[in-house]
C-alpha cells in the first residue's frame, strides 16, 4: 500500500475510533442522555458531574485509552513506527471525539483523547505538558483553566523534548487552537467569573 493510503487509513480509522463516544454510552446504561445533562458535553467532565466522579474518572480514562490505541495502531498495524500514520491517527481520533459521526458531529472537548494519542507519540512532552496542566488546576481547582494551559504547553514541550518528530508537532501545534476552541464557552464563564471549579456538581 502507497504511504500516503495508508496514513488516509490511520487517519479514518483514528477518526472511526474518536467518534465512540463512552460518555454517552455510560449514561445511556444509567438511564441519562448526557447530551441534554449538565453541560451537554459527551466528556469525563460533564460525566464526572451528572454520573458521579467514579464513572467521570473511567470516562476520562476510556477516551485517552481510544487515542493511544488509534495512535499504535497508526505507528504499528499499517508501519513500522512510522510517525506520520501515528500523527495521523491521533488527529483523527481528536477529531472524531469533538465531532464524532456517531452521534452527529457533537462531542467532547479533546483533552483526554490527545492526552491518550501523546502518550504513545511524545510520551515525555506529555508529561513535561501535563505538569504544567496541573499548576492551574491545583491552585483554582478550574479543570477548563488547567486544559487551556495544556494545550498551550503541549506543543512547547513537544518541541523541547520531541522536535524530530514533526508529524506529532505539527499535531500537537494544530490541537492547541482546537481546545481552545472547544473551550470557548468556558472561557467566556472565566472572563465573567462564572465559571464552575472542581467538585461542585454543576455544568461545565
Amino acid at each position: 500500500m502507497p504511504e500516503p493510503a495508508r496514513i488516509a487509513l490511520a487517519a479514518l480509522t483514528g477518526y472511526l475510533l474518536g467518534s465512540v463516544s463512552f460518555a454517552w454510552l455510560l449514561a445511556r446504561v444509567r438511564g441519562v442522555d448526557l447530551r441534554a445533562a449538565g453541560s451537554g458535553n459527551l466528556g469525563a467532565t460533564n460525566a464526572g458531574r451528572v454520573l458521579g466522579r467514579g464513572l467521570g474518572l473511567l470516562v476520562f480514562l476510556l477516551d485517552a485509552g481510544k487515542g493511544a490505541l488509534a495512535a499504535w495502531l497508526g505507528c504499528h498495524a499499517w508501519t513500522d513506527g512510522a510517525w506520520e500514520a501515528g500523527a495521523a491517527a491521533g488527529g483523527g481520533a481528536l477529531l472524531g471525539h469533538v465531532w464524532p459521526v456517531f452521534m452527529g458531529f457533537r462531542g467532547g472537548k479533546g483533552v483526554a483523547t490527545l492526552i491518550g494519542s501523546m502518550t504513545v507519540l511524545a510520551p515525555a512532552a506529555l508529561a513535561l505538558a501535563g505538569a504544567a496542566m496541573l499548576v492551574p488546576v491545583v491552585l483554582t481547582r478550574y479543570m477548563s483553566l488547567g486544559s487551556l494551559v495544556f494545550a498551550l504547553a503541549l506543543p512547547v514541550a513537544v518541541w523541547i523534548l520531541a522536535r524530530e518528530r514533526t508529524p506529532v508537532l505539527i499535531v500537537a501545534a494544530a490541537a492547541c487552537p482546537l481546545l481552545w476552541y472547544t473551550h470557548r464557552t468556558n472561557i467566556a464563564r472565566l472572563l465573567r467569573g462564572e465559571e464552575r471549579r472542581l467538585g461542585r456538581n454543576k455544568p461545565a
